[in-house]
């Protein structure tokens, strides 16, 4: 009886308990580079980079929107959509990639080489040797006795089990890798010079002609169901760079009160319907930066199922900042998509900055440095000549004294 509610086979029969028999023919095929989510149960694919998958949730959920709040200068954010693309090559997805500033097939010859499972592994024992071969006198230093028996913090958010890979983001992809998947390209000037402008619902003609691409693709290749008989399902990765910026051909980025307010917002709402019905994500980038209205950012952000700002360093006072020094900037995360649920898991996106090293892009953990100057409780060297003399003079000084002893 054991065995029967615990889903065991009996030798009699050979089959398990509590199983029905279902034809071949109407299991769900698994897909290449996805997987279920253990607590809403939507398919996921990974963002490319392990540290976001875990910090959304475990990925991105297919038919979601992920929208990036660029950074000043643009460097980091044009980095995290490079490692949604290569993901999706790595995982024989399709991709569309959209842009109005470069070139898509210059921007896919750019993509960050991937890191297969041996050469990663390699990298992860060496440096697990390195921190093993430290003299204990090292492992034995701490800040103070009462934080020994503290549980350790990992710096790193890390999930059970790996979901993605890895890249190098100082060697770009192979050709040959490249040649082995399908993607589609929008190049806005291009667009706008083969066809004539048209602007429908007080949308602007880029985004226009870039929903009617982004359609055109889902149903011709079958990403929204239509050809059930076709076997081998496949994933749309879709990503759209600098959407909202002036080459796009709008004016949210220009003044308080734009001529076309509402463009961009119609925008969102229409391709989140689109990704909603197909096997599809769409990571986009946007310069609220430089968006004048915060209304306009607000509405974008109700309309996007994830949100996540990056704050660069480049230019503040934090980049010569001491206590910042590991760090490149800090990540924000806005909003998380409820799927399937009333609330959404946001203990582990709090307090998150990231790294750029010589191969590797990571988010981490911001933990400051503690601080050990010696003029942490004296303001100056007046303060201890004071309390100094009053020490000197007696418990009768002490009480008429304007400084209170510094223990």
């Amino acid at each position: 009886m054991a065995a029967l509610a615990t889903g065991g086979a009996t030798p009699s029969d050979g089959a398990t308990s509590f199983q029905r028999k279902v034809p071949a023919s109407s299991r769900l095929a698994a897909i290449a580079g996805t997987r279920p989510s253990v607590r809403h149960g939507q398919l996921l694919l990974s963002s490319g980079l392990p540290s976001l998958d875990c910090v959304l949730g475990g990925g991105l959920a297919v038919g979601t929107l992920l929208l990036i709040e660029e950074d000043k200068y643009g460097i980091y954010s044009n980095l995290l959509l490079k490692y949604f693309l290569a993901e999706g090559i790595v995982c024989g997805h399709n991709l569309f990639v959209a842009s109005a500033k470069e070139d898509p097939a210059d921007i896919l010859k750019e993509l960050p080489a991937p890191l297969f499972d041996d050469v990663h592994k390699n990298q992860v024992e060496w440096k697990e040797t390195a921190i093993k071969s430290k003299p204990e006198s090292q492992e034995s230093m701490k800040i103070a006795w009462r934080y020994q028996n503290l549980p350790k913090i990992e710096v790193s958010p890390a999930a059970s089990v790996r979901f993605g890979h890895y890249y190098d983001v100082s060697k770009t992809v192979s050709p040959e890798l490249l040649q082995s998947i399908k993607w589609h390209r929008f190049f806005l000037p291009e667009e706008m010079s083969l066809h004539p402008e048209i602007k429908t619902c007080n949308m602007t003609c880029g985004y226009t002609k870039l929903l009617q691409s982004i359609q055109r693709i889902i149903y011709q290749e079958g990403f929204d169901g239509s050809y059930p008989q076709k076997k081998q399902k496949n994933i749309l990765r879709i990503g759209i760079q600098s959407l909202g910026s002036v080459l796009w051909g709008d004016d949210i980025c220009c003044a308080d009160n734009p001529e076309d307010i509402h463009s961009l917002t119609k925008f969102l709402y229409v391709l989140r319907g689109l990704l909603r019905m197909s096997l599809s994500a769409c990571i986009i980038t946007v310069p609220a930066h430089l968006i004048q209205n915060k209304a306009i950012m607000e509405r974008v952000t109700n309309l996007s199922d994830t949100v996540v700002g990056l704050e660069s360093f480049i230019g503040s006072e934090r980049e010569t900042n001491p206590l910042y020094k590991d760090y490149q900037g800090l990540i924000h995360v806005h909003q998380i998509p409820r799927l399937n649920s009333l609330i959404c898991d946001v203990s582990g996106t709090k307090d998150l900055a990231f790294r750029l090293k010589r191969k590797l892009f990571t988010i981490e953990r911001l933990h400051l440095p503690p601080d050990l100057s010696d003029t942490v409780s004296r303001s100056s060297k007046q303060d201890l000549a004071e309390s100094t003399k009053l020490l000197s003079s007696g418990c009768g000084a002490m009480a008429i004294g304007k400084k209170h002893l510094d223990f």
